[in-house]
């Protein structure tokens, strides 16, 4: 078998583990593998796996940042950073991941991506009650799927104040060969408390309501554009770059002047390498990509936002060139006449074969402003019904499901379901944009990993104003 064949056929076997294609974690046996797929794809992948687990501590806790050039403002970080710091750990290895929360309310983690047991989810009040001021709750989870992913608060607006940051997970034989490897992280930053969409400003009901929420700009790294975020290259080298986008509600268009970006992963998951000029990313998504370092100087790295605010950028620089910054205002060509990665470009290797899906559910996305029950803000619905006031999705173990969701919206939603991947199209994914105007997307899944598990839009307005639902099952 060459080495091409090798990894498409591993990583489909990986595929149907985290999709629960033909693997169940109460299956009594398992199909004749390989030892290392025996490693990864055991029923009991949820105990430890790795011996001692790798330990990390997290506070939680009111902490200043100064965003250069803007001033300094008071947020609510993890460990003092804003991003949060870069968690790494090896495909295989267990995390024990301890939290204290120096907040004044409750809070939690979610490790967004990550299949993990139900009561390590972070979902408040659904996985586990809040961790409360003055607390400290241990996480601990194996990570079998390797992949680039993240983690922020679940509770209510709070990773609008800065409680988010990246999560590693490096893969023992990675499918693409690279040279030096970046975390590129884009955040929408509010210079205050977040304020629910719809509610008044002011605090007066004759007050103008807010449309969307204030941000002041748009980051890579916690660095504005007139500061900007430099990654370095020398030339000839290939840079593997993980884009990550935890921000509240902002969608980019990201692009590299000079360069083609070659899609090597999305959401974590490994996919025939596409070269493209640009990509969106919405929240909750995750892109890696390769850049060949073949064109010397100083480029411009934009991620520009479907708002009104200036666009994100960062600088491509390579070692030894005289050029120091690229002109303050250029945009990549990508971003005005270049090739647009679409949905349908990407082809997953580890894509599984579902079966014909069991049940379908048919979820309308709908709402906006003055929705039912509600005139003084806006409401956000699946099927007409606002959450926590929502039917579960009543499911069972094993048997495929189709969620349909129908936008009838003039907006964007990017829906993330949690604890499991779907198939979309032709790839594995655990977040997708379902674009406005009637666009509709069908995400197929096999329940495969018991509880009540978080389904929302990843616009964090449009969730914490009841656009989500639990998909439940033993």
């Amino acid at each position: 078998m060459d080495r091409r064949t090798f990894i498409h056929a591993a990583l489909a076997n990986l595929g149907a583990f985290a999709l629960g294609d033909r693997f169940s974690y109460a299956a009594p046996t398992l199909p004749a593998v390989s030892p290392h797929d025996k490693a990864i794809l055991k029923p009991d992948f949820l105990s430890a796996q790795s011996g001692t687990p790798r330990e990390i501590r997290l506070i939680a806790e009111p902490t200043p940042v100064e965003i250069p050039g803007r001033g300094v403002f008071e947020k609510w970080l993890y460990n003092g950073q804003y991003p949060g710091p870069e968690i790494r750990a090896r495909e295989g290895e267990r995390l024990r991941l301890k939290v204290t929360n120096r907040l004044p309310q409750g809070t939690t983690v979610h490790w967004h991506g990550i299949p993990l047991p139900n009561p390590m989810d972070g979902v408040p009040d659904v996985t586990q009650p809040p961790i409360g001021t003055g607390e400290t709750f241990v996480y601990e989870f194996d990570v079998a799927l390797p992949g680039t992913y993240m983690y922020h608060s679940h509770f209510g607006l709070q990773p609008d104040r800065g409680l988010v940051g990246p999560l590693i997970i490096e893969e023992k034989t990675p499918h693409v060969a690279y040279d030096r490897e970046h975390t590129l992280i884009l955040t929408d930053f509010l210079s205050g408390a977040p304020v629910p969409l719809g509610a008044s400003i002011s605090g007066s009901p004759n007050a103008m309501r807010m449309q969307s929420a204030p941000y002041m700009v748009l980051l890579i790294n916690g660095r504005p554009p007139e500061a900007p975020a430099v990654f370095d290259v020398k030339m000839g080298e290939r840079a593997r770059i993980r884009l990550i986008n935890p921000s509240g509600v902002t969608i980019y268009r990201l692009a590299i002047g000079g360069h083609l970006l070659t899609v090597t992963h999305t959401d974590g998951r490994p996919v025939e390498p596409v070269r493209v000029d640009a990509l969106h990313i919405a929240p909750g998504e995750r892109y890696d990509v390769v850049v060949d370092a073949t064109n010397p100087g100083a480029w411009p790295i934009v991620a520009q936002p479907d708002n009104d605010l200036p666009p994100a950028r960062a600088i491509l620089r390579y070692a030894g060139s005289n050029d120091f910054t690229p002109p303050g205002e250029a945009l990549p060509d990508g971003l005005t006449r270049g090739r647009m990665l679409q949905l349908g470009d990407l082809r997953g290797l580890d894509i599984p074969t579902i079966r014909k899906p069991v049940r379908t559910f048919k979820l309308a996305l709908s709402g906006g402003m003055n929705g039912p029950g509600n005139n003084m803000g806006q409401v956000w619905m699946m099927n007409n019904q606002v959450y926590p006031n929502a039917a579960s999705l009543e499911v069972h173990q094993g048997e495929p499901v189709r969620l349909r969701f129908i936008n009838q919206t003039a907006m964007p939603h990017p829906i993330h379901m949690h604890g499991h991947f779907f198939r979309v199209a032709n790839v594995v994914k655990d977040t997708v944009i379902v674009w406005a105007n009637l666009d509709h997307v069908d995400l197929d899944f096999v329940p495969n990993n018991p509880g009540a598990w978080f389904l929302h839009c990843h616009n964090l307005y449009h969730m914490e104003a009841g656009m989500a639902r639990l998909i439940r099952y033993e």
